[in-house]
């Protein structure tokens, strides 16, 4: 590991915005389960999730954006992290954190109904294996643990092949979205969700706009009873790499 790393890991190690967990396993007592109000953020705020932050960038955009919601950003990339810790820091925000694990562990940290809402924010599409899909009925049913019954999830991705994904998700399992949109940024604003999702722009999604990819966008609310059912489709895989992922697959479908 470089020094670059090492140092990072170290700040991270001594930043009071950071709660790090990155050997939790499933059933893992954690001390912030059910306290994040009053243990952490000292505030009644409703508490909002982004997992899979990268570098923090849009958690701590949400933060400057909606002072009167707490925002958690999850990641395993310690390194990464440390952009947005380091800033959310330096700017003395207190409704802001940062919590590094593994996402599949993500219901061991928070209690029923301890979470407002959840934002996925150009997650790792995972066209090969359905169960790691953040949208999946897996990761679904384990929102549906420490989110409010009918919570609100955002998916927002340049990914063809998980936005078709998550559309047939929701339409298995006759969930409606409270907005749905192939071309963000195509147009006038239509809604307040429209209007959130617009309101930031990470580096990444900047740079795909550049290259003429569209960025999409749903939400929908997530209701706590009811099973969920994965959709029986063939859904043709992104004809693109993604910035910084490998090739994922040889195939051209999968379900």
């Amino acid at each position: 590991m470089g020094k670059g790393k090492l140092q990072k890991f170290a700040e991270m190690a001594q930043n009071p915005l950071v709660v790090e967990c990155p050997n939790a396993w499933e059933g893992e007592p954690f001390a912030l389960k059910g306290s994040w109000h009053e243990e952490f953020f000292h505030s009644a705020a409703p508490i909002v999730l982004e997992l899979g932050c990268g570098r923090g960038e849009y958690t701590v955009g949400l933060g400057k954006a909606y002072p009167e919601k707490n925002f958690v950003g999850v990641d395993i990339k310690g390194a990464r992290m440390w952009t947005g810790a380091r800033e959310a820091l330096q700017l003395d925000m207190t409704n802001v954190a940062f919590l590094r694990t593994h996402i599949e562990f993500i219901d061991s940290f928070f209690a029923q109904d301890e979470v407002a809402e959840i934002w996925l924010t150009f997650s790792d599409p995972q066209m090969k294996k359905p169960t790691k899909r953040l949208t999946s009925t897996y990761f679904l049913q384990r929102y549906r643990r420490f989110l409010s019954d009918g919570g609100i999830v955002h998916l927002k991705t340049d990914s063809n092949f998980l936005f078709t994904y998550t559309e047939e998700v929701l339409r298995a399992n006759s969930l409606q979205p409270l907005f749905s949109t192939r071309d963000l940024y195509g147009g006038a604003s239509t809604c307040q969700w429209q209007d959130v999702a617009r309101s930031i722009q990470t580096h990444y999604e900047e740079m795909w706009l550049e290259r003429g990819i569209d960025i999409k966008y749903l939400c929908f609310r997530l209701p706590r009873e009811g099973e969920l059912v994965e959709p029986e489709v063939e859904i043709p895989f992104d004809e693109y790499r993604s910035y910084a992922r490998t090739k994922r697959s040889g195939k051209s479908q999968g379900r």
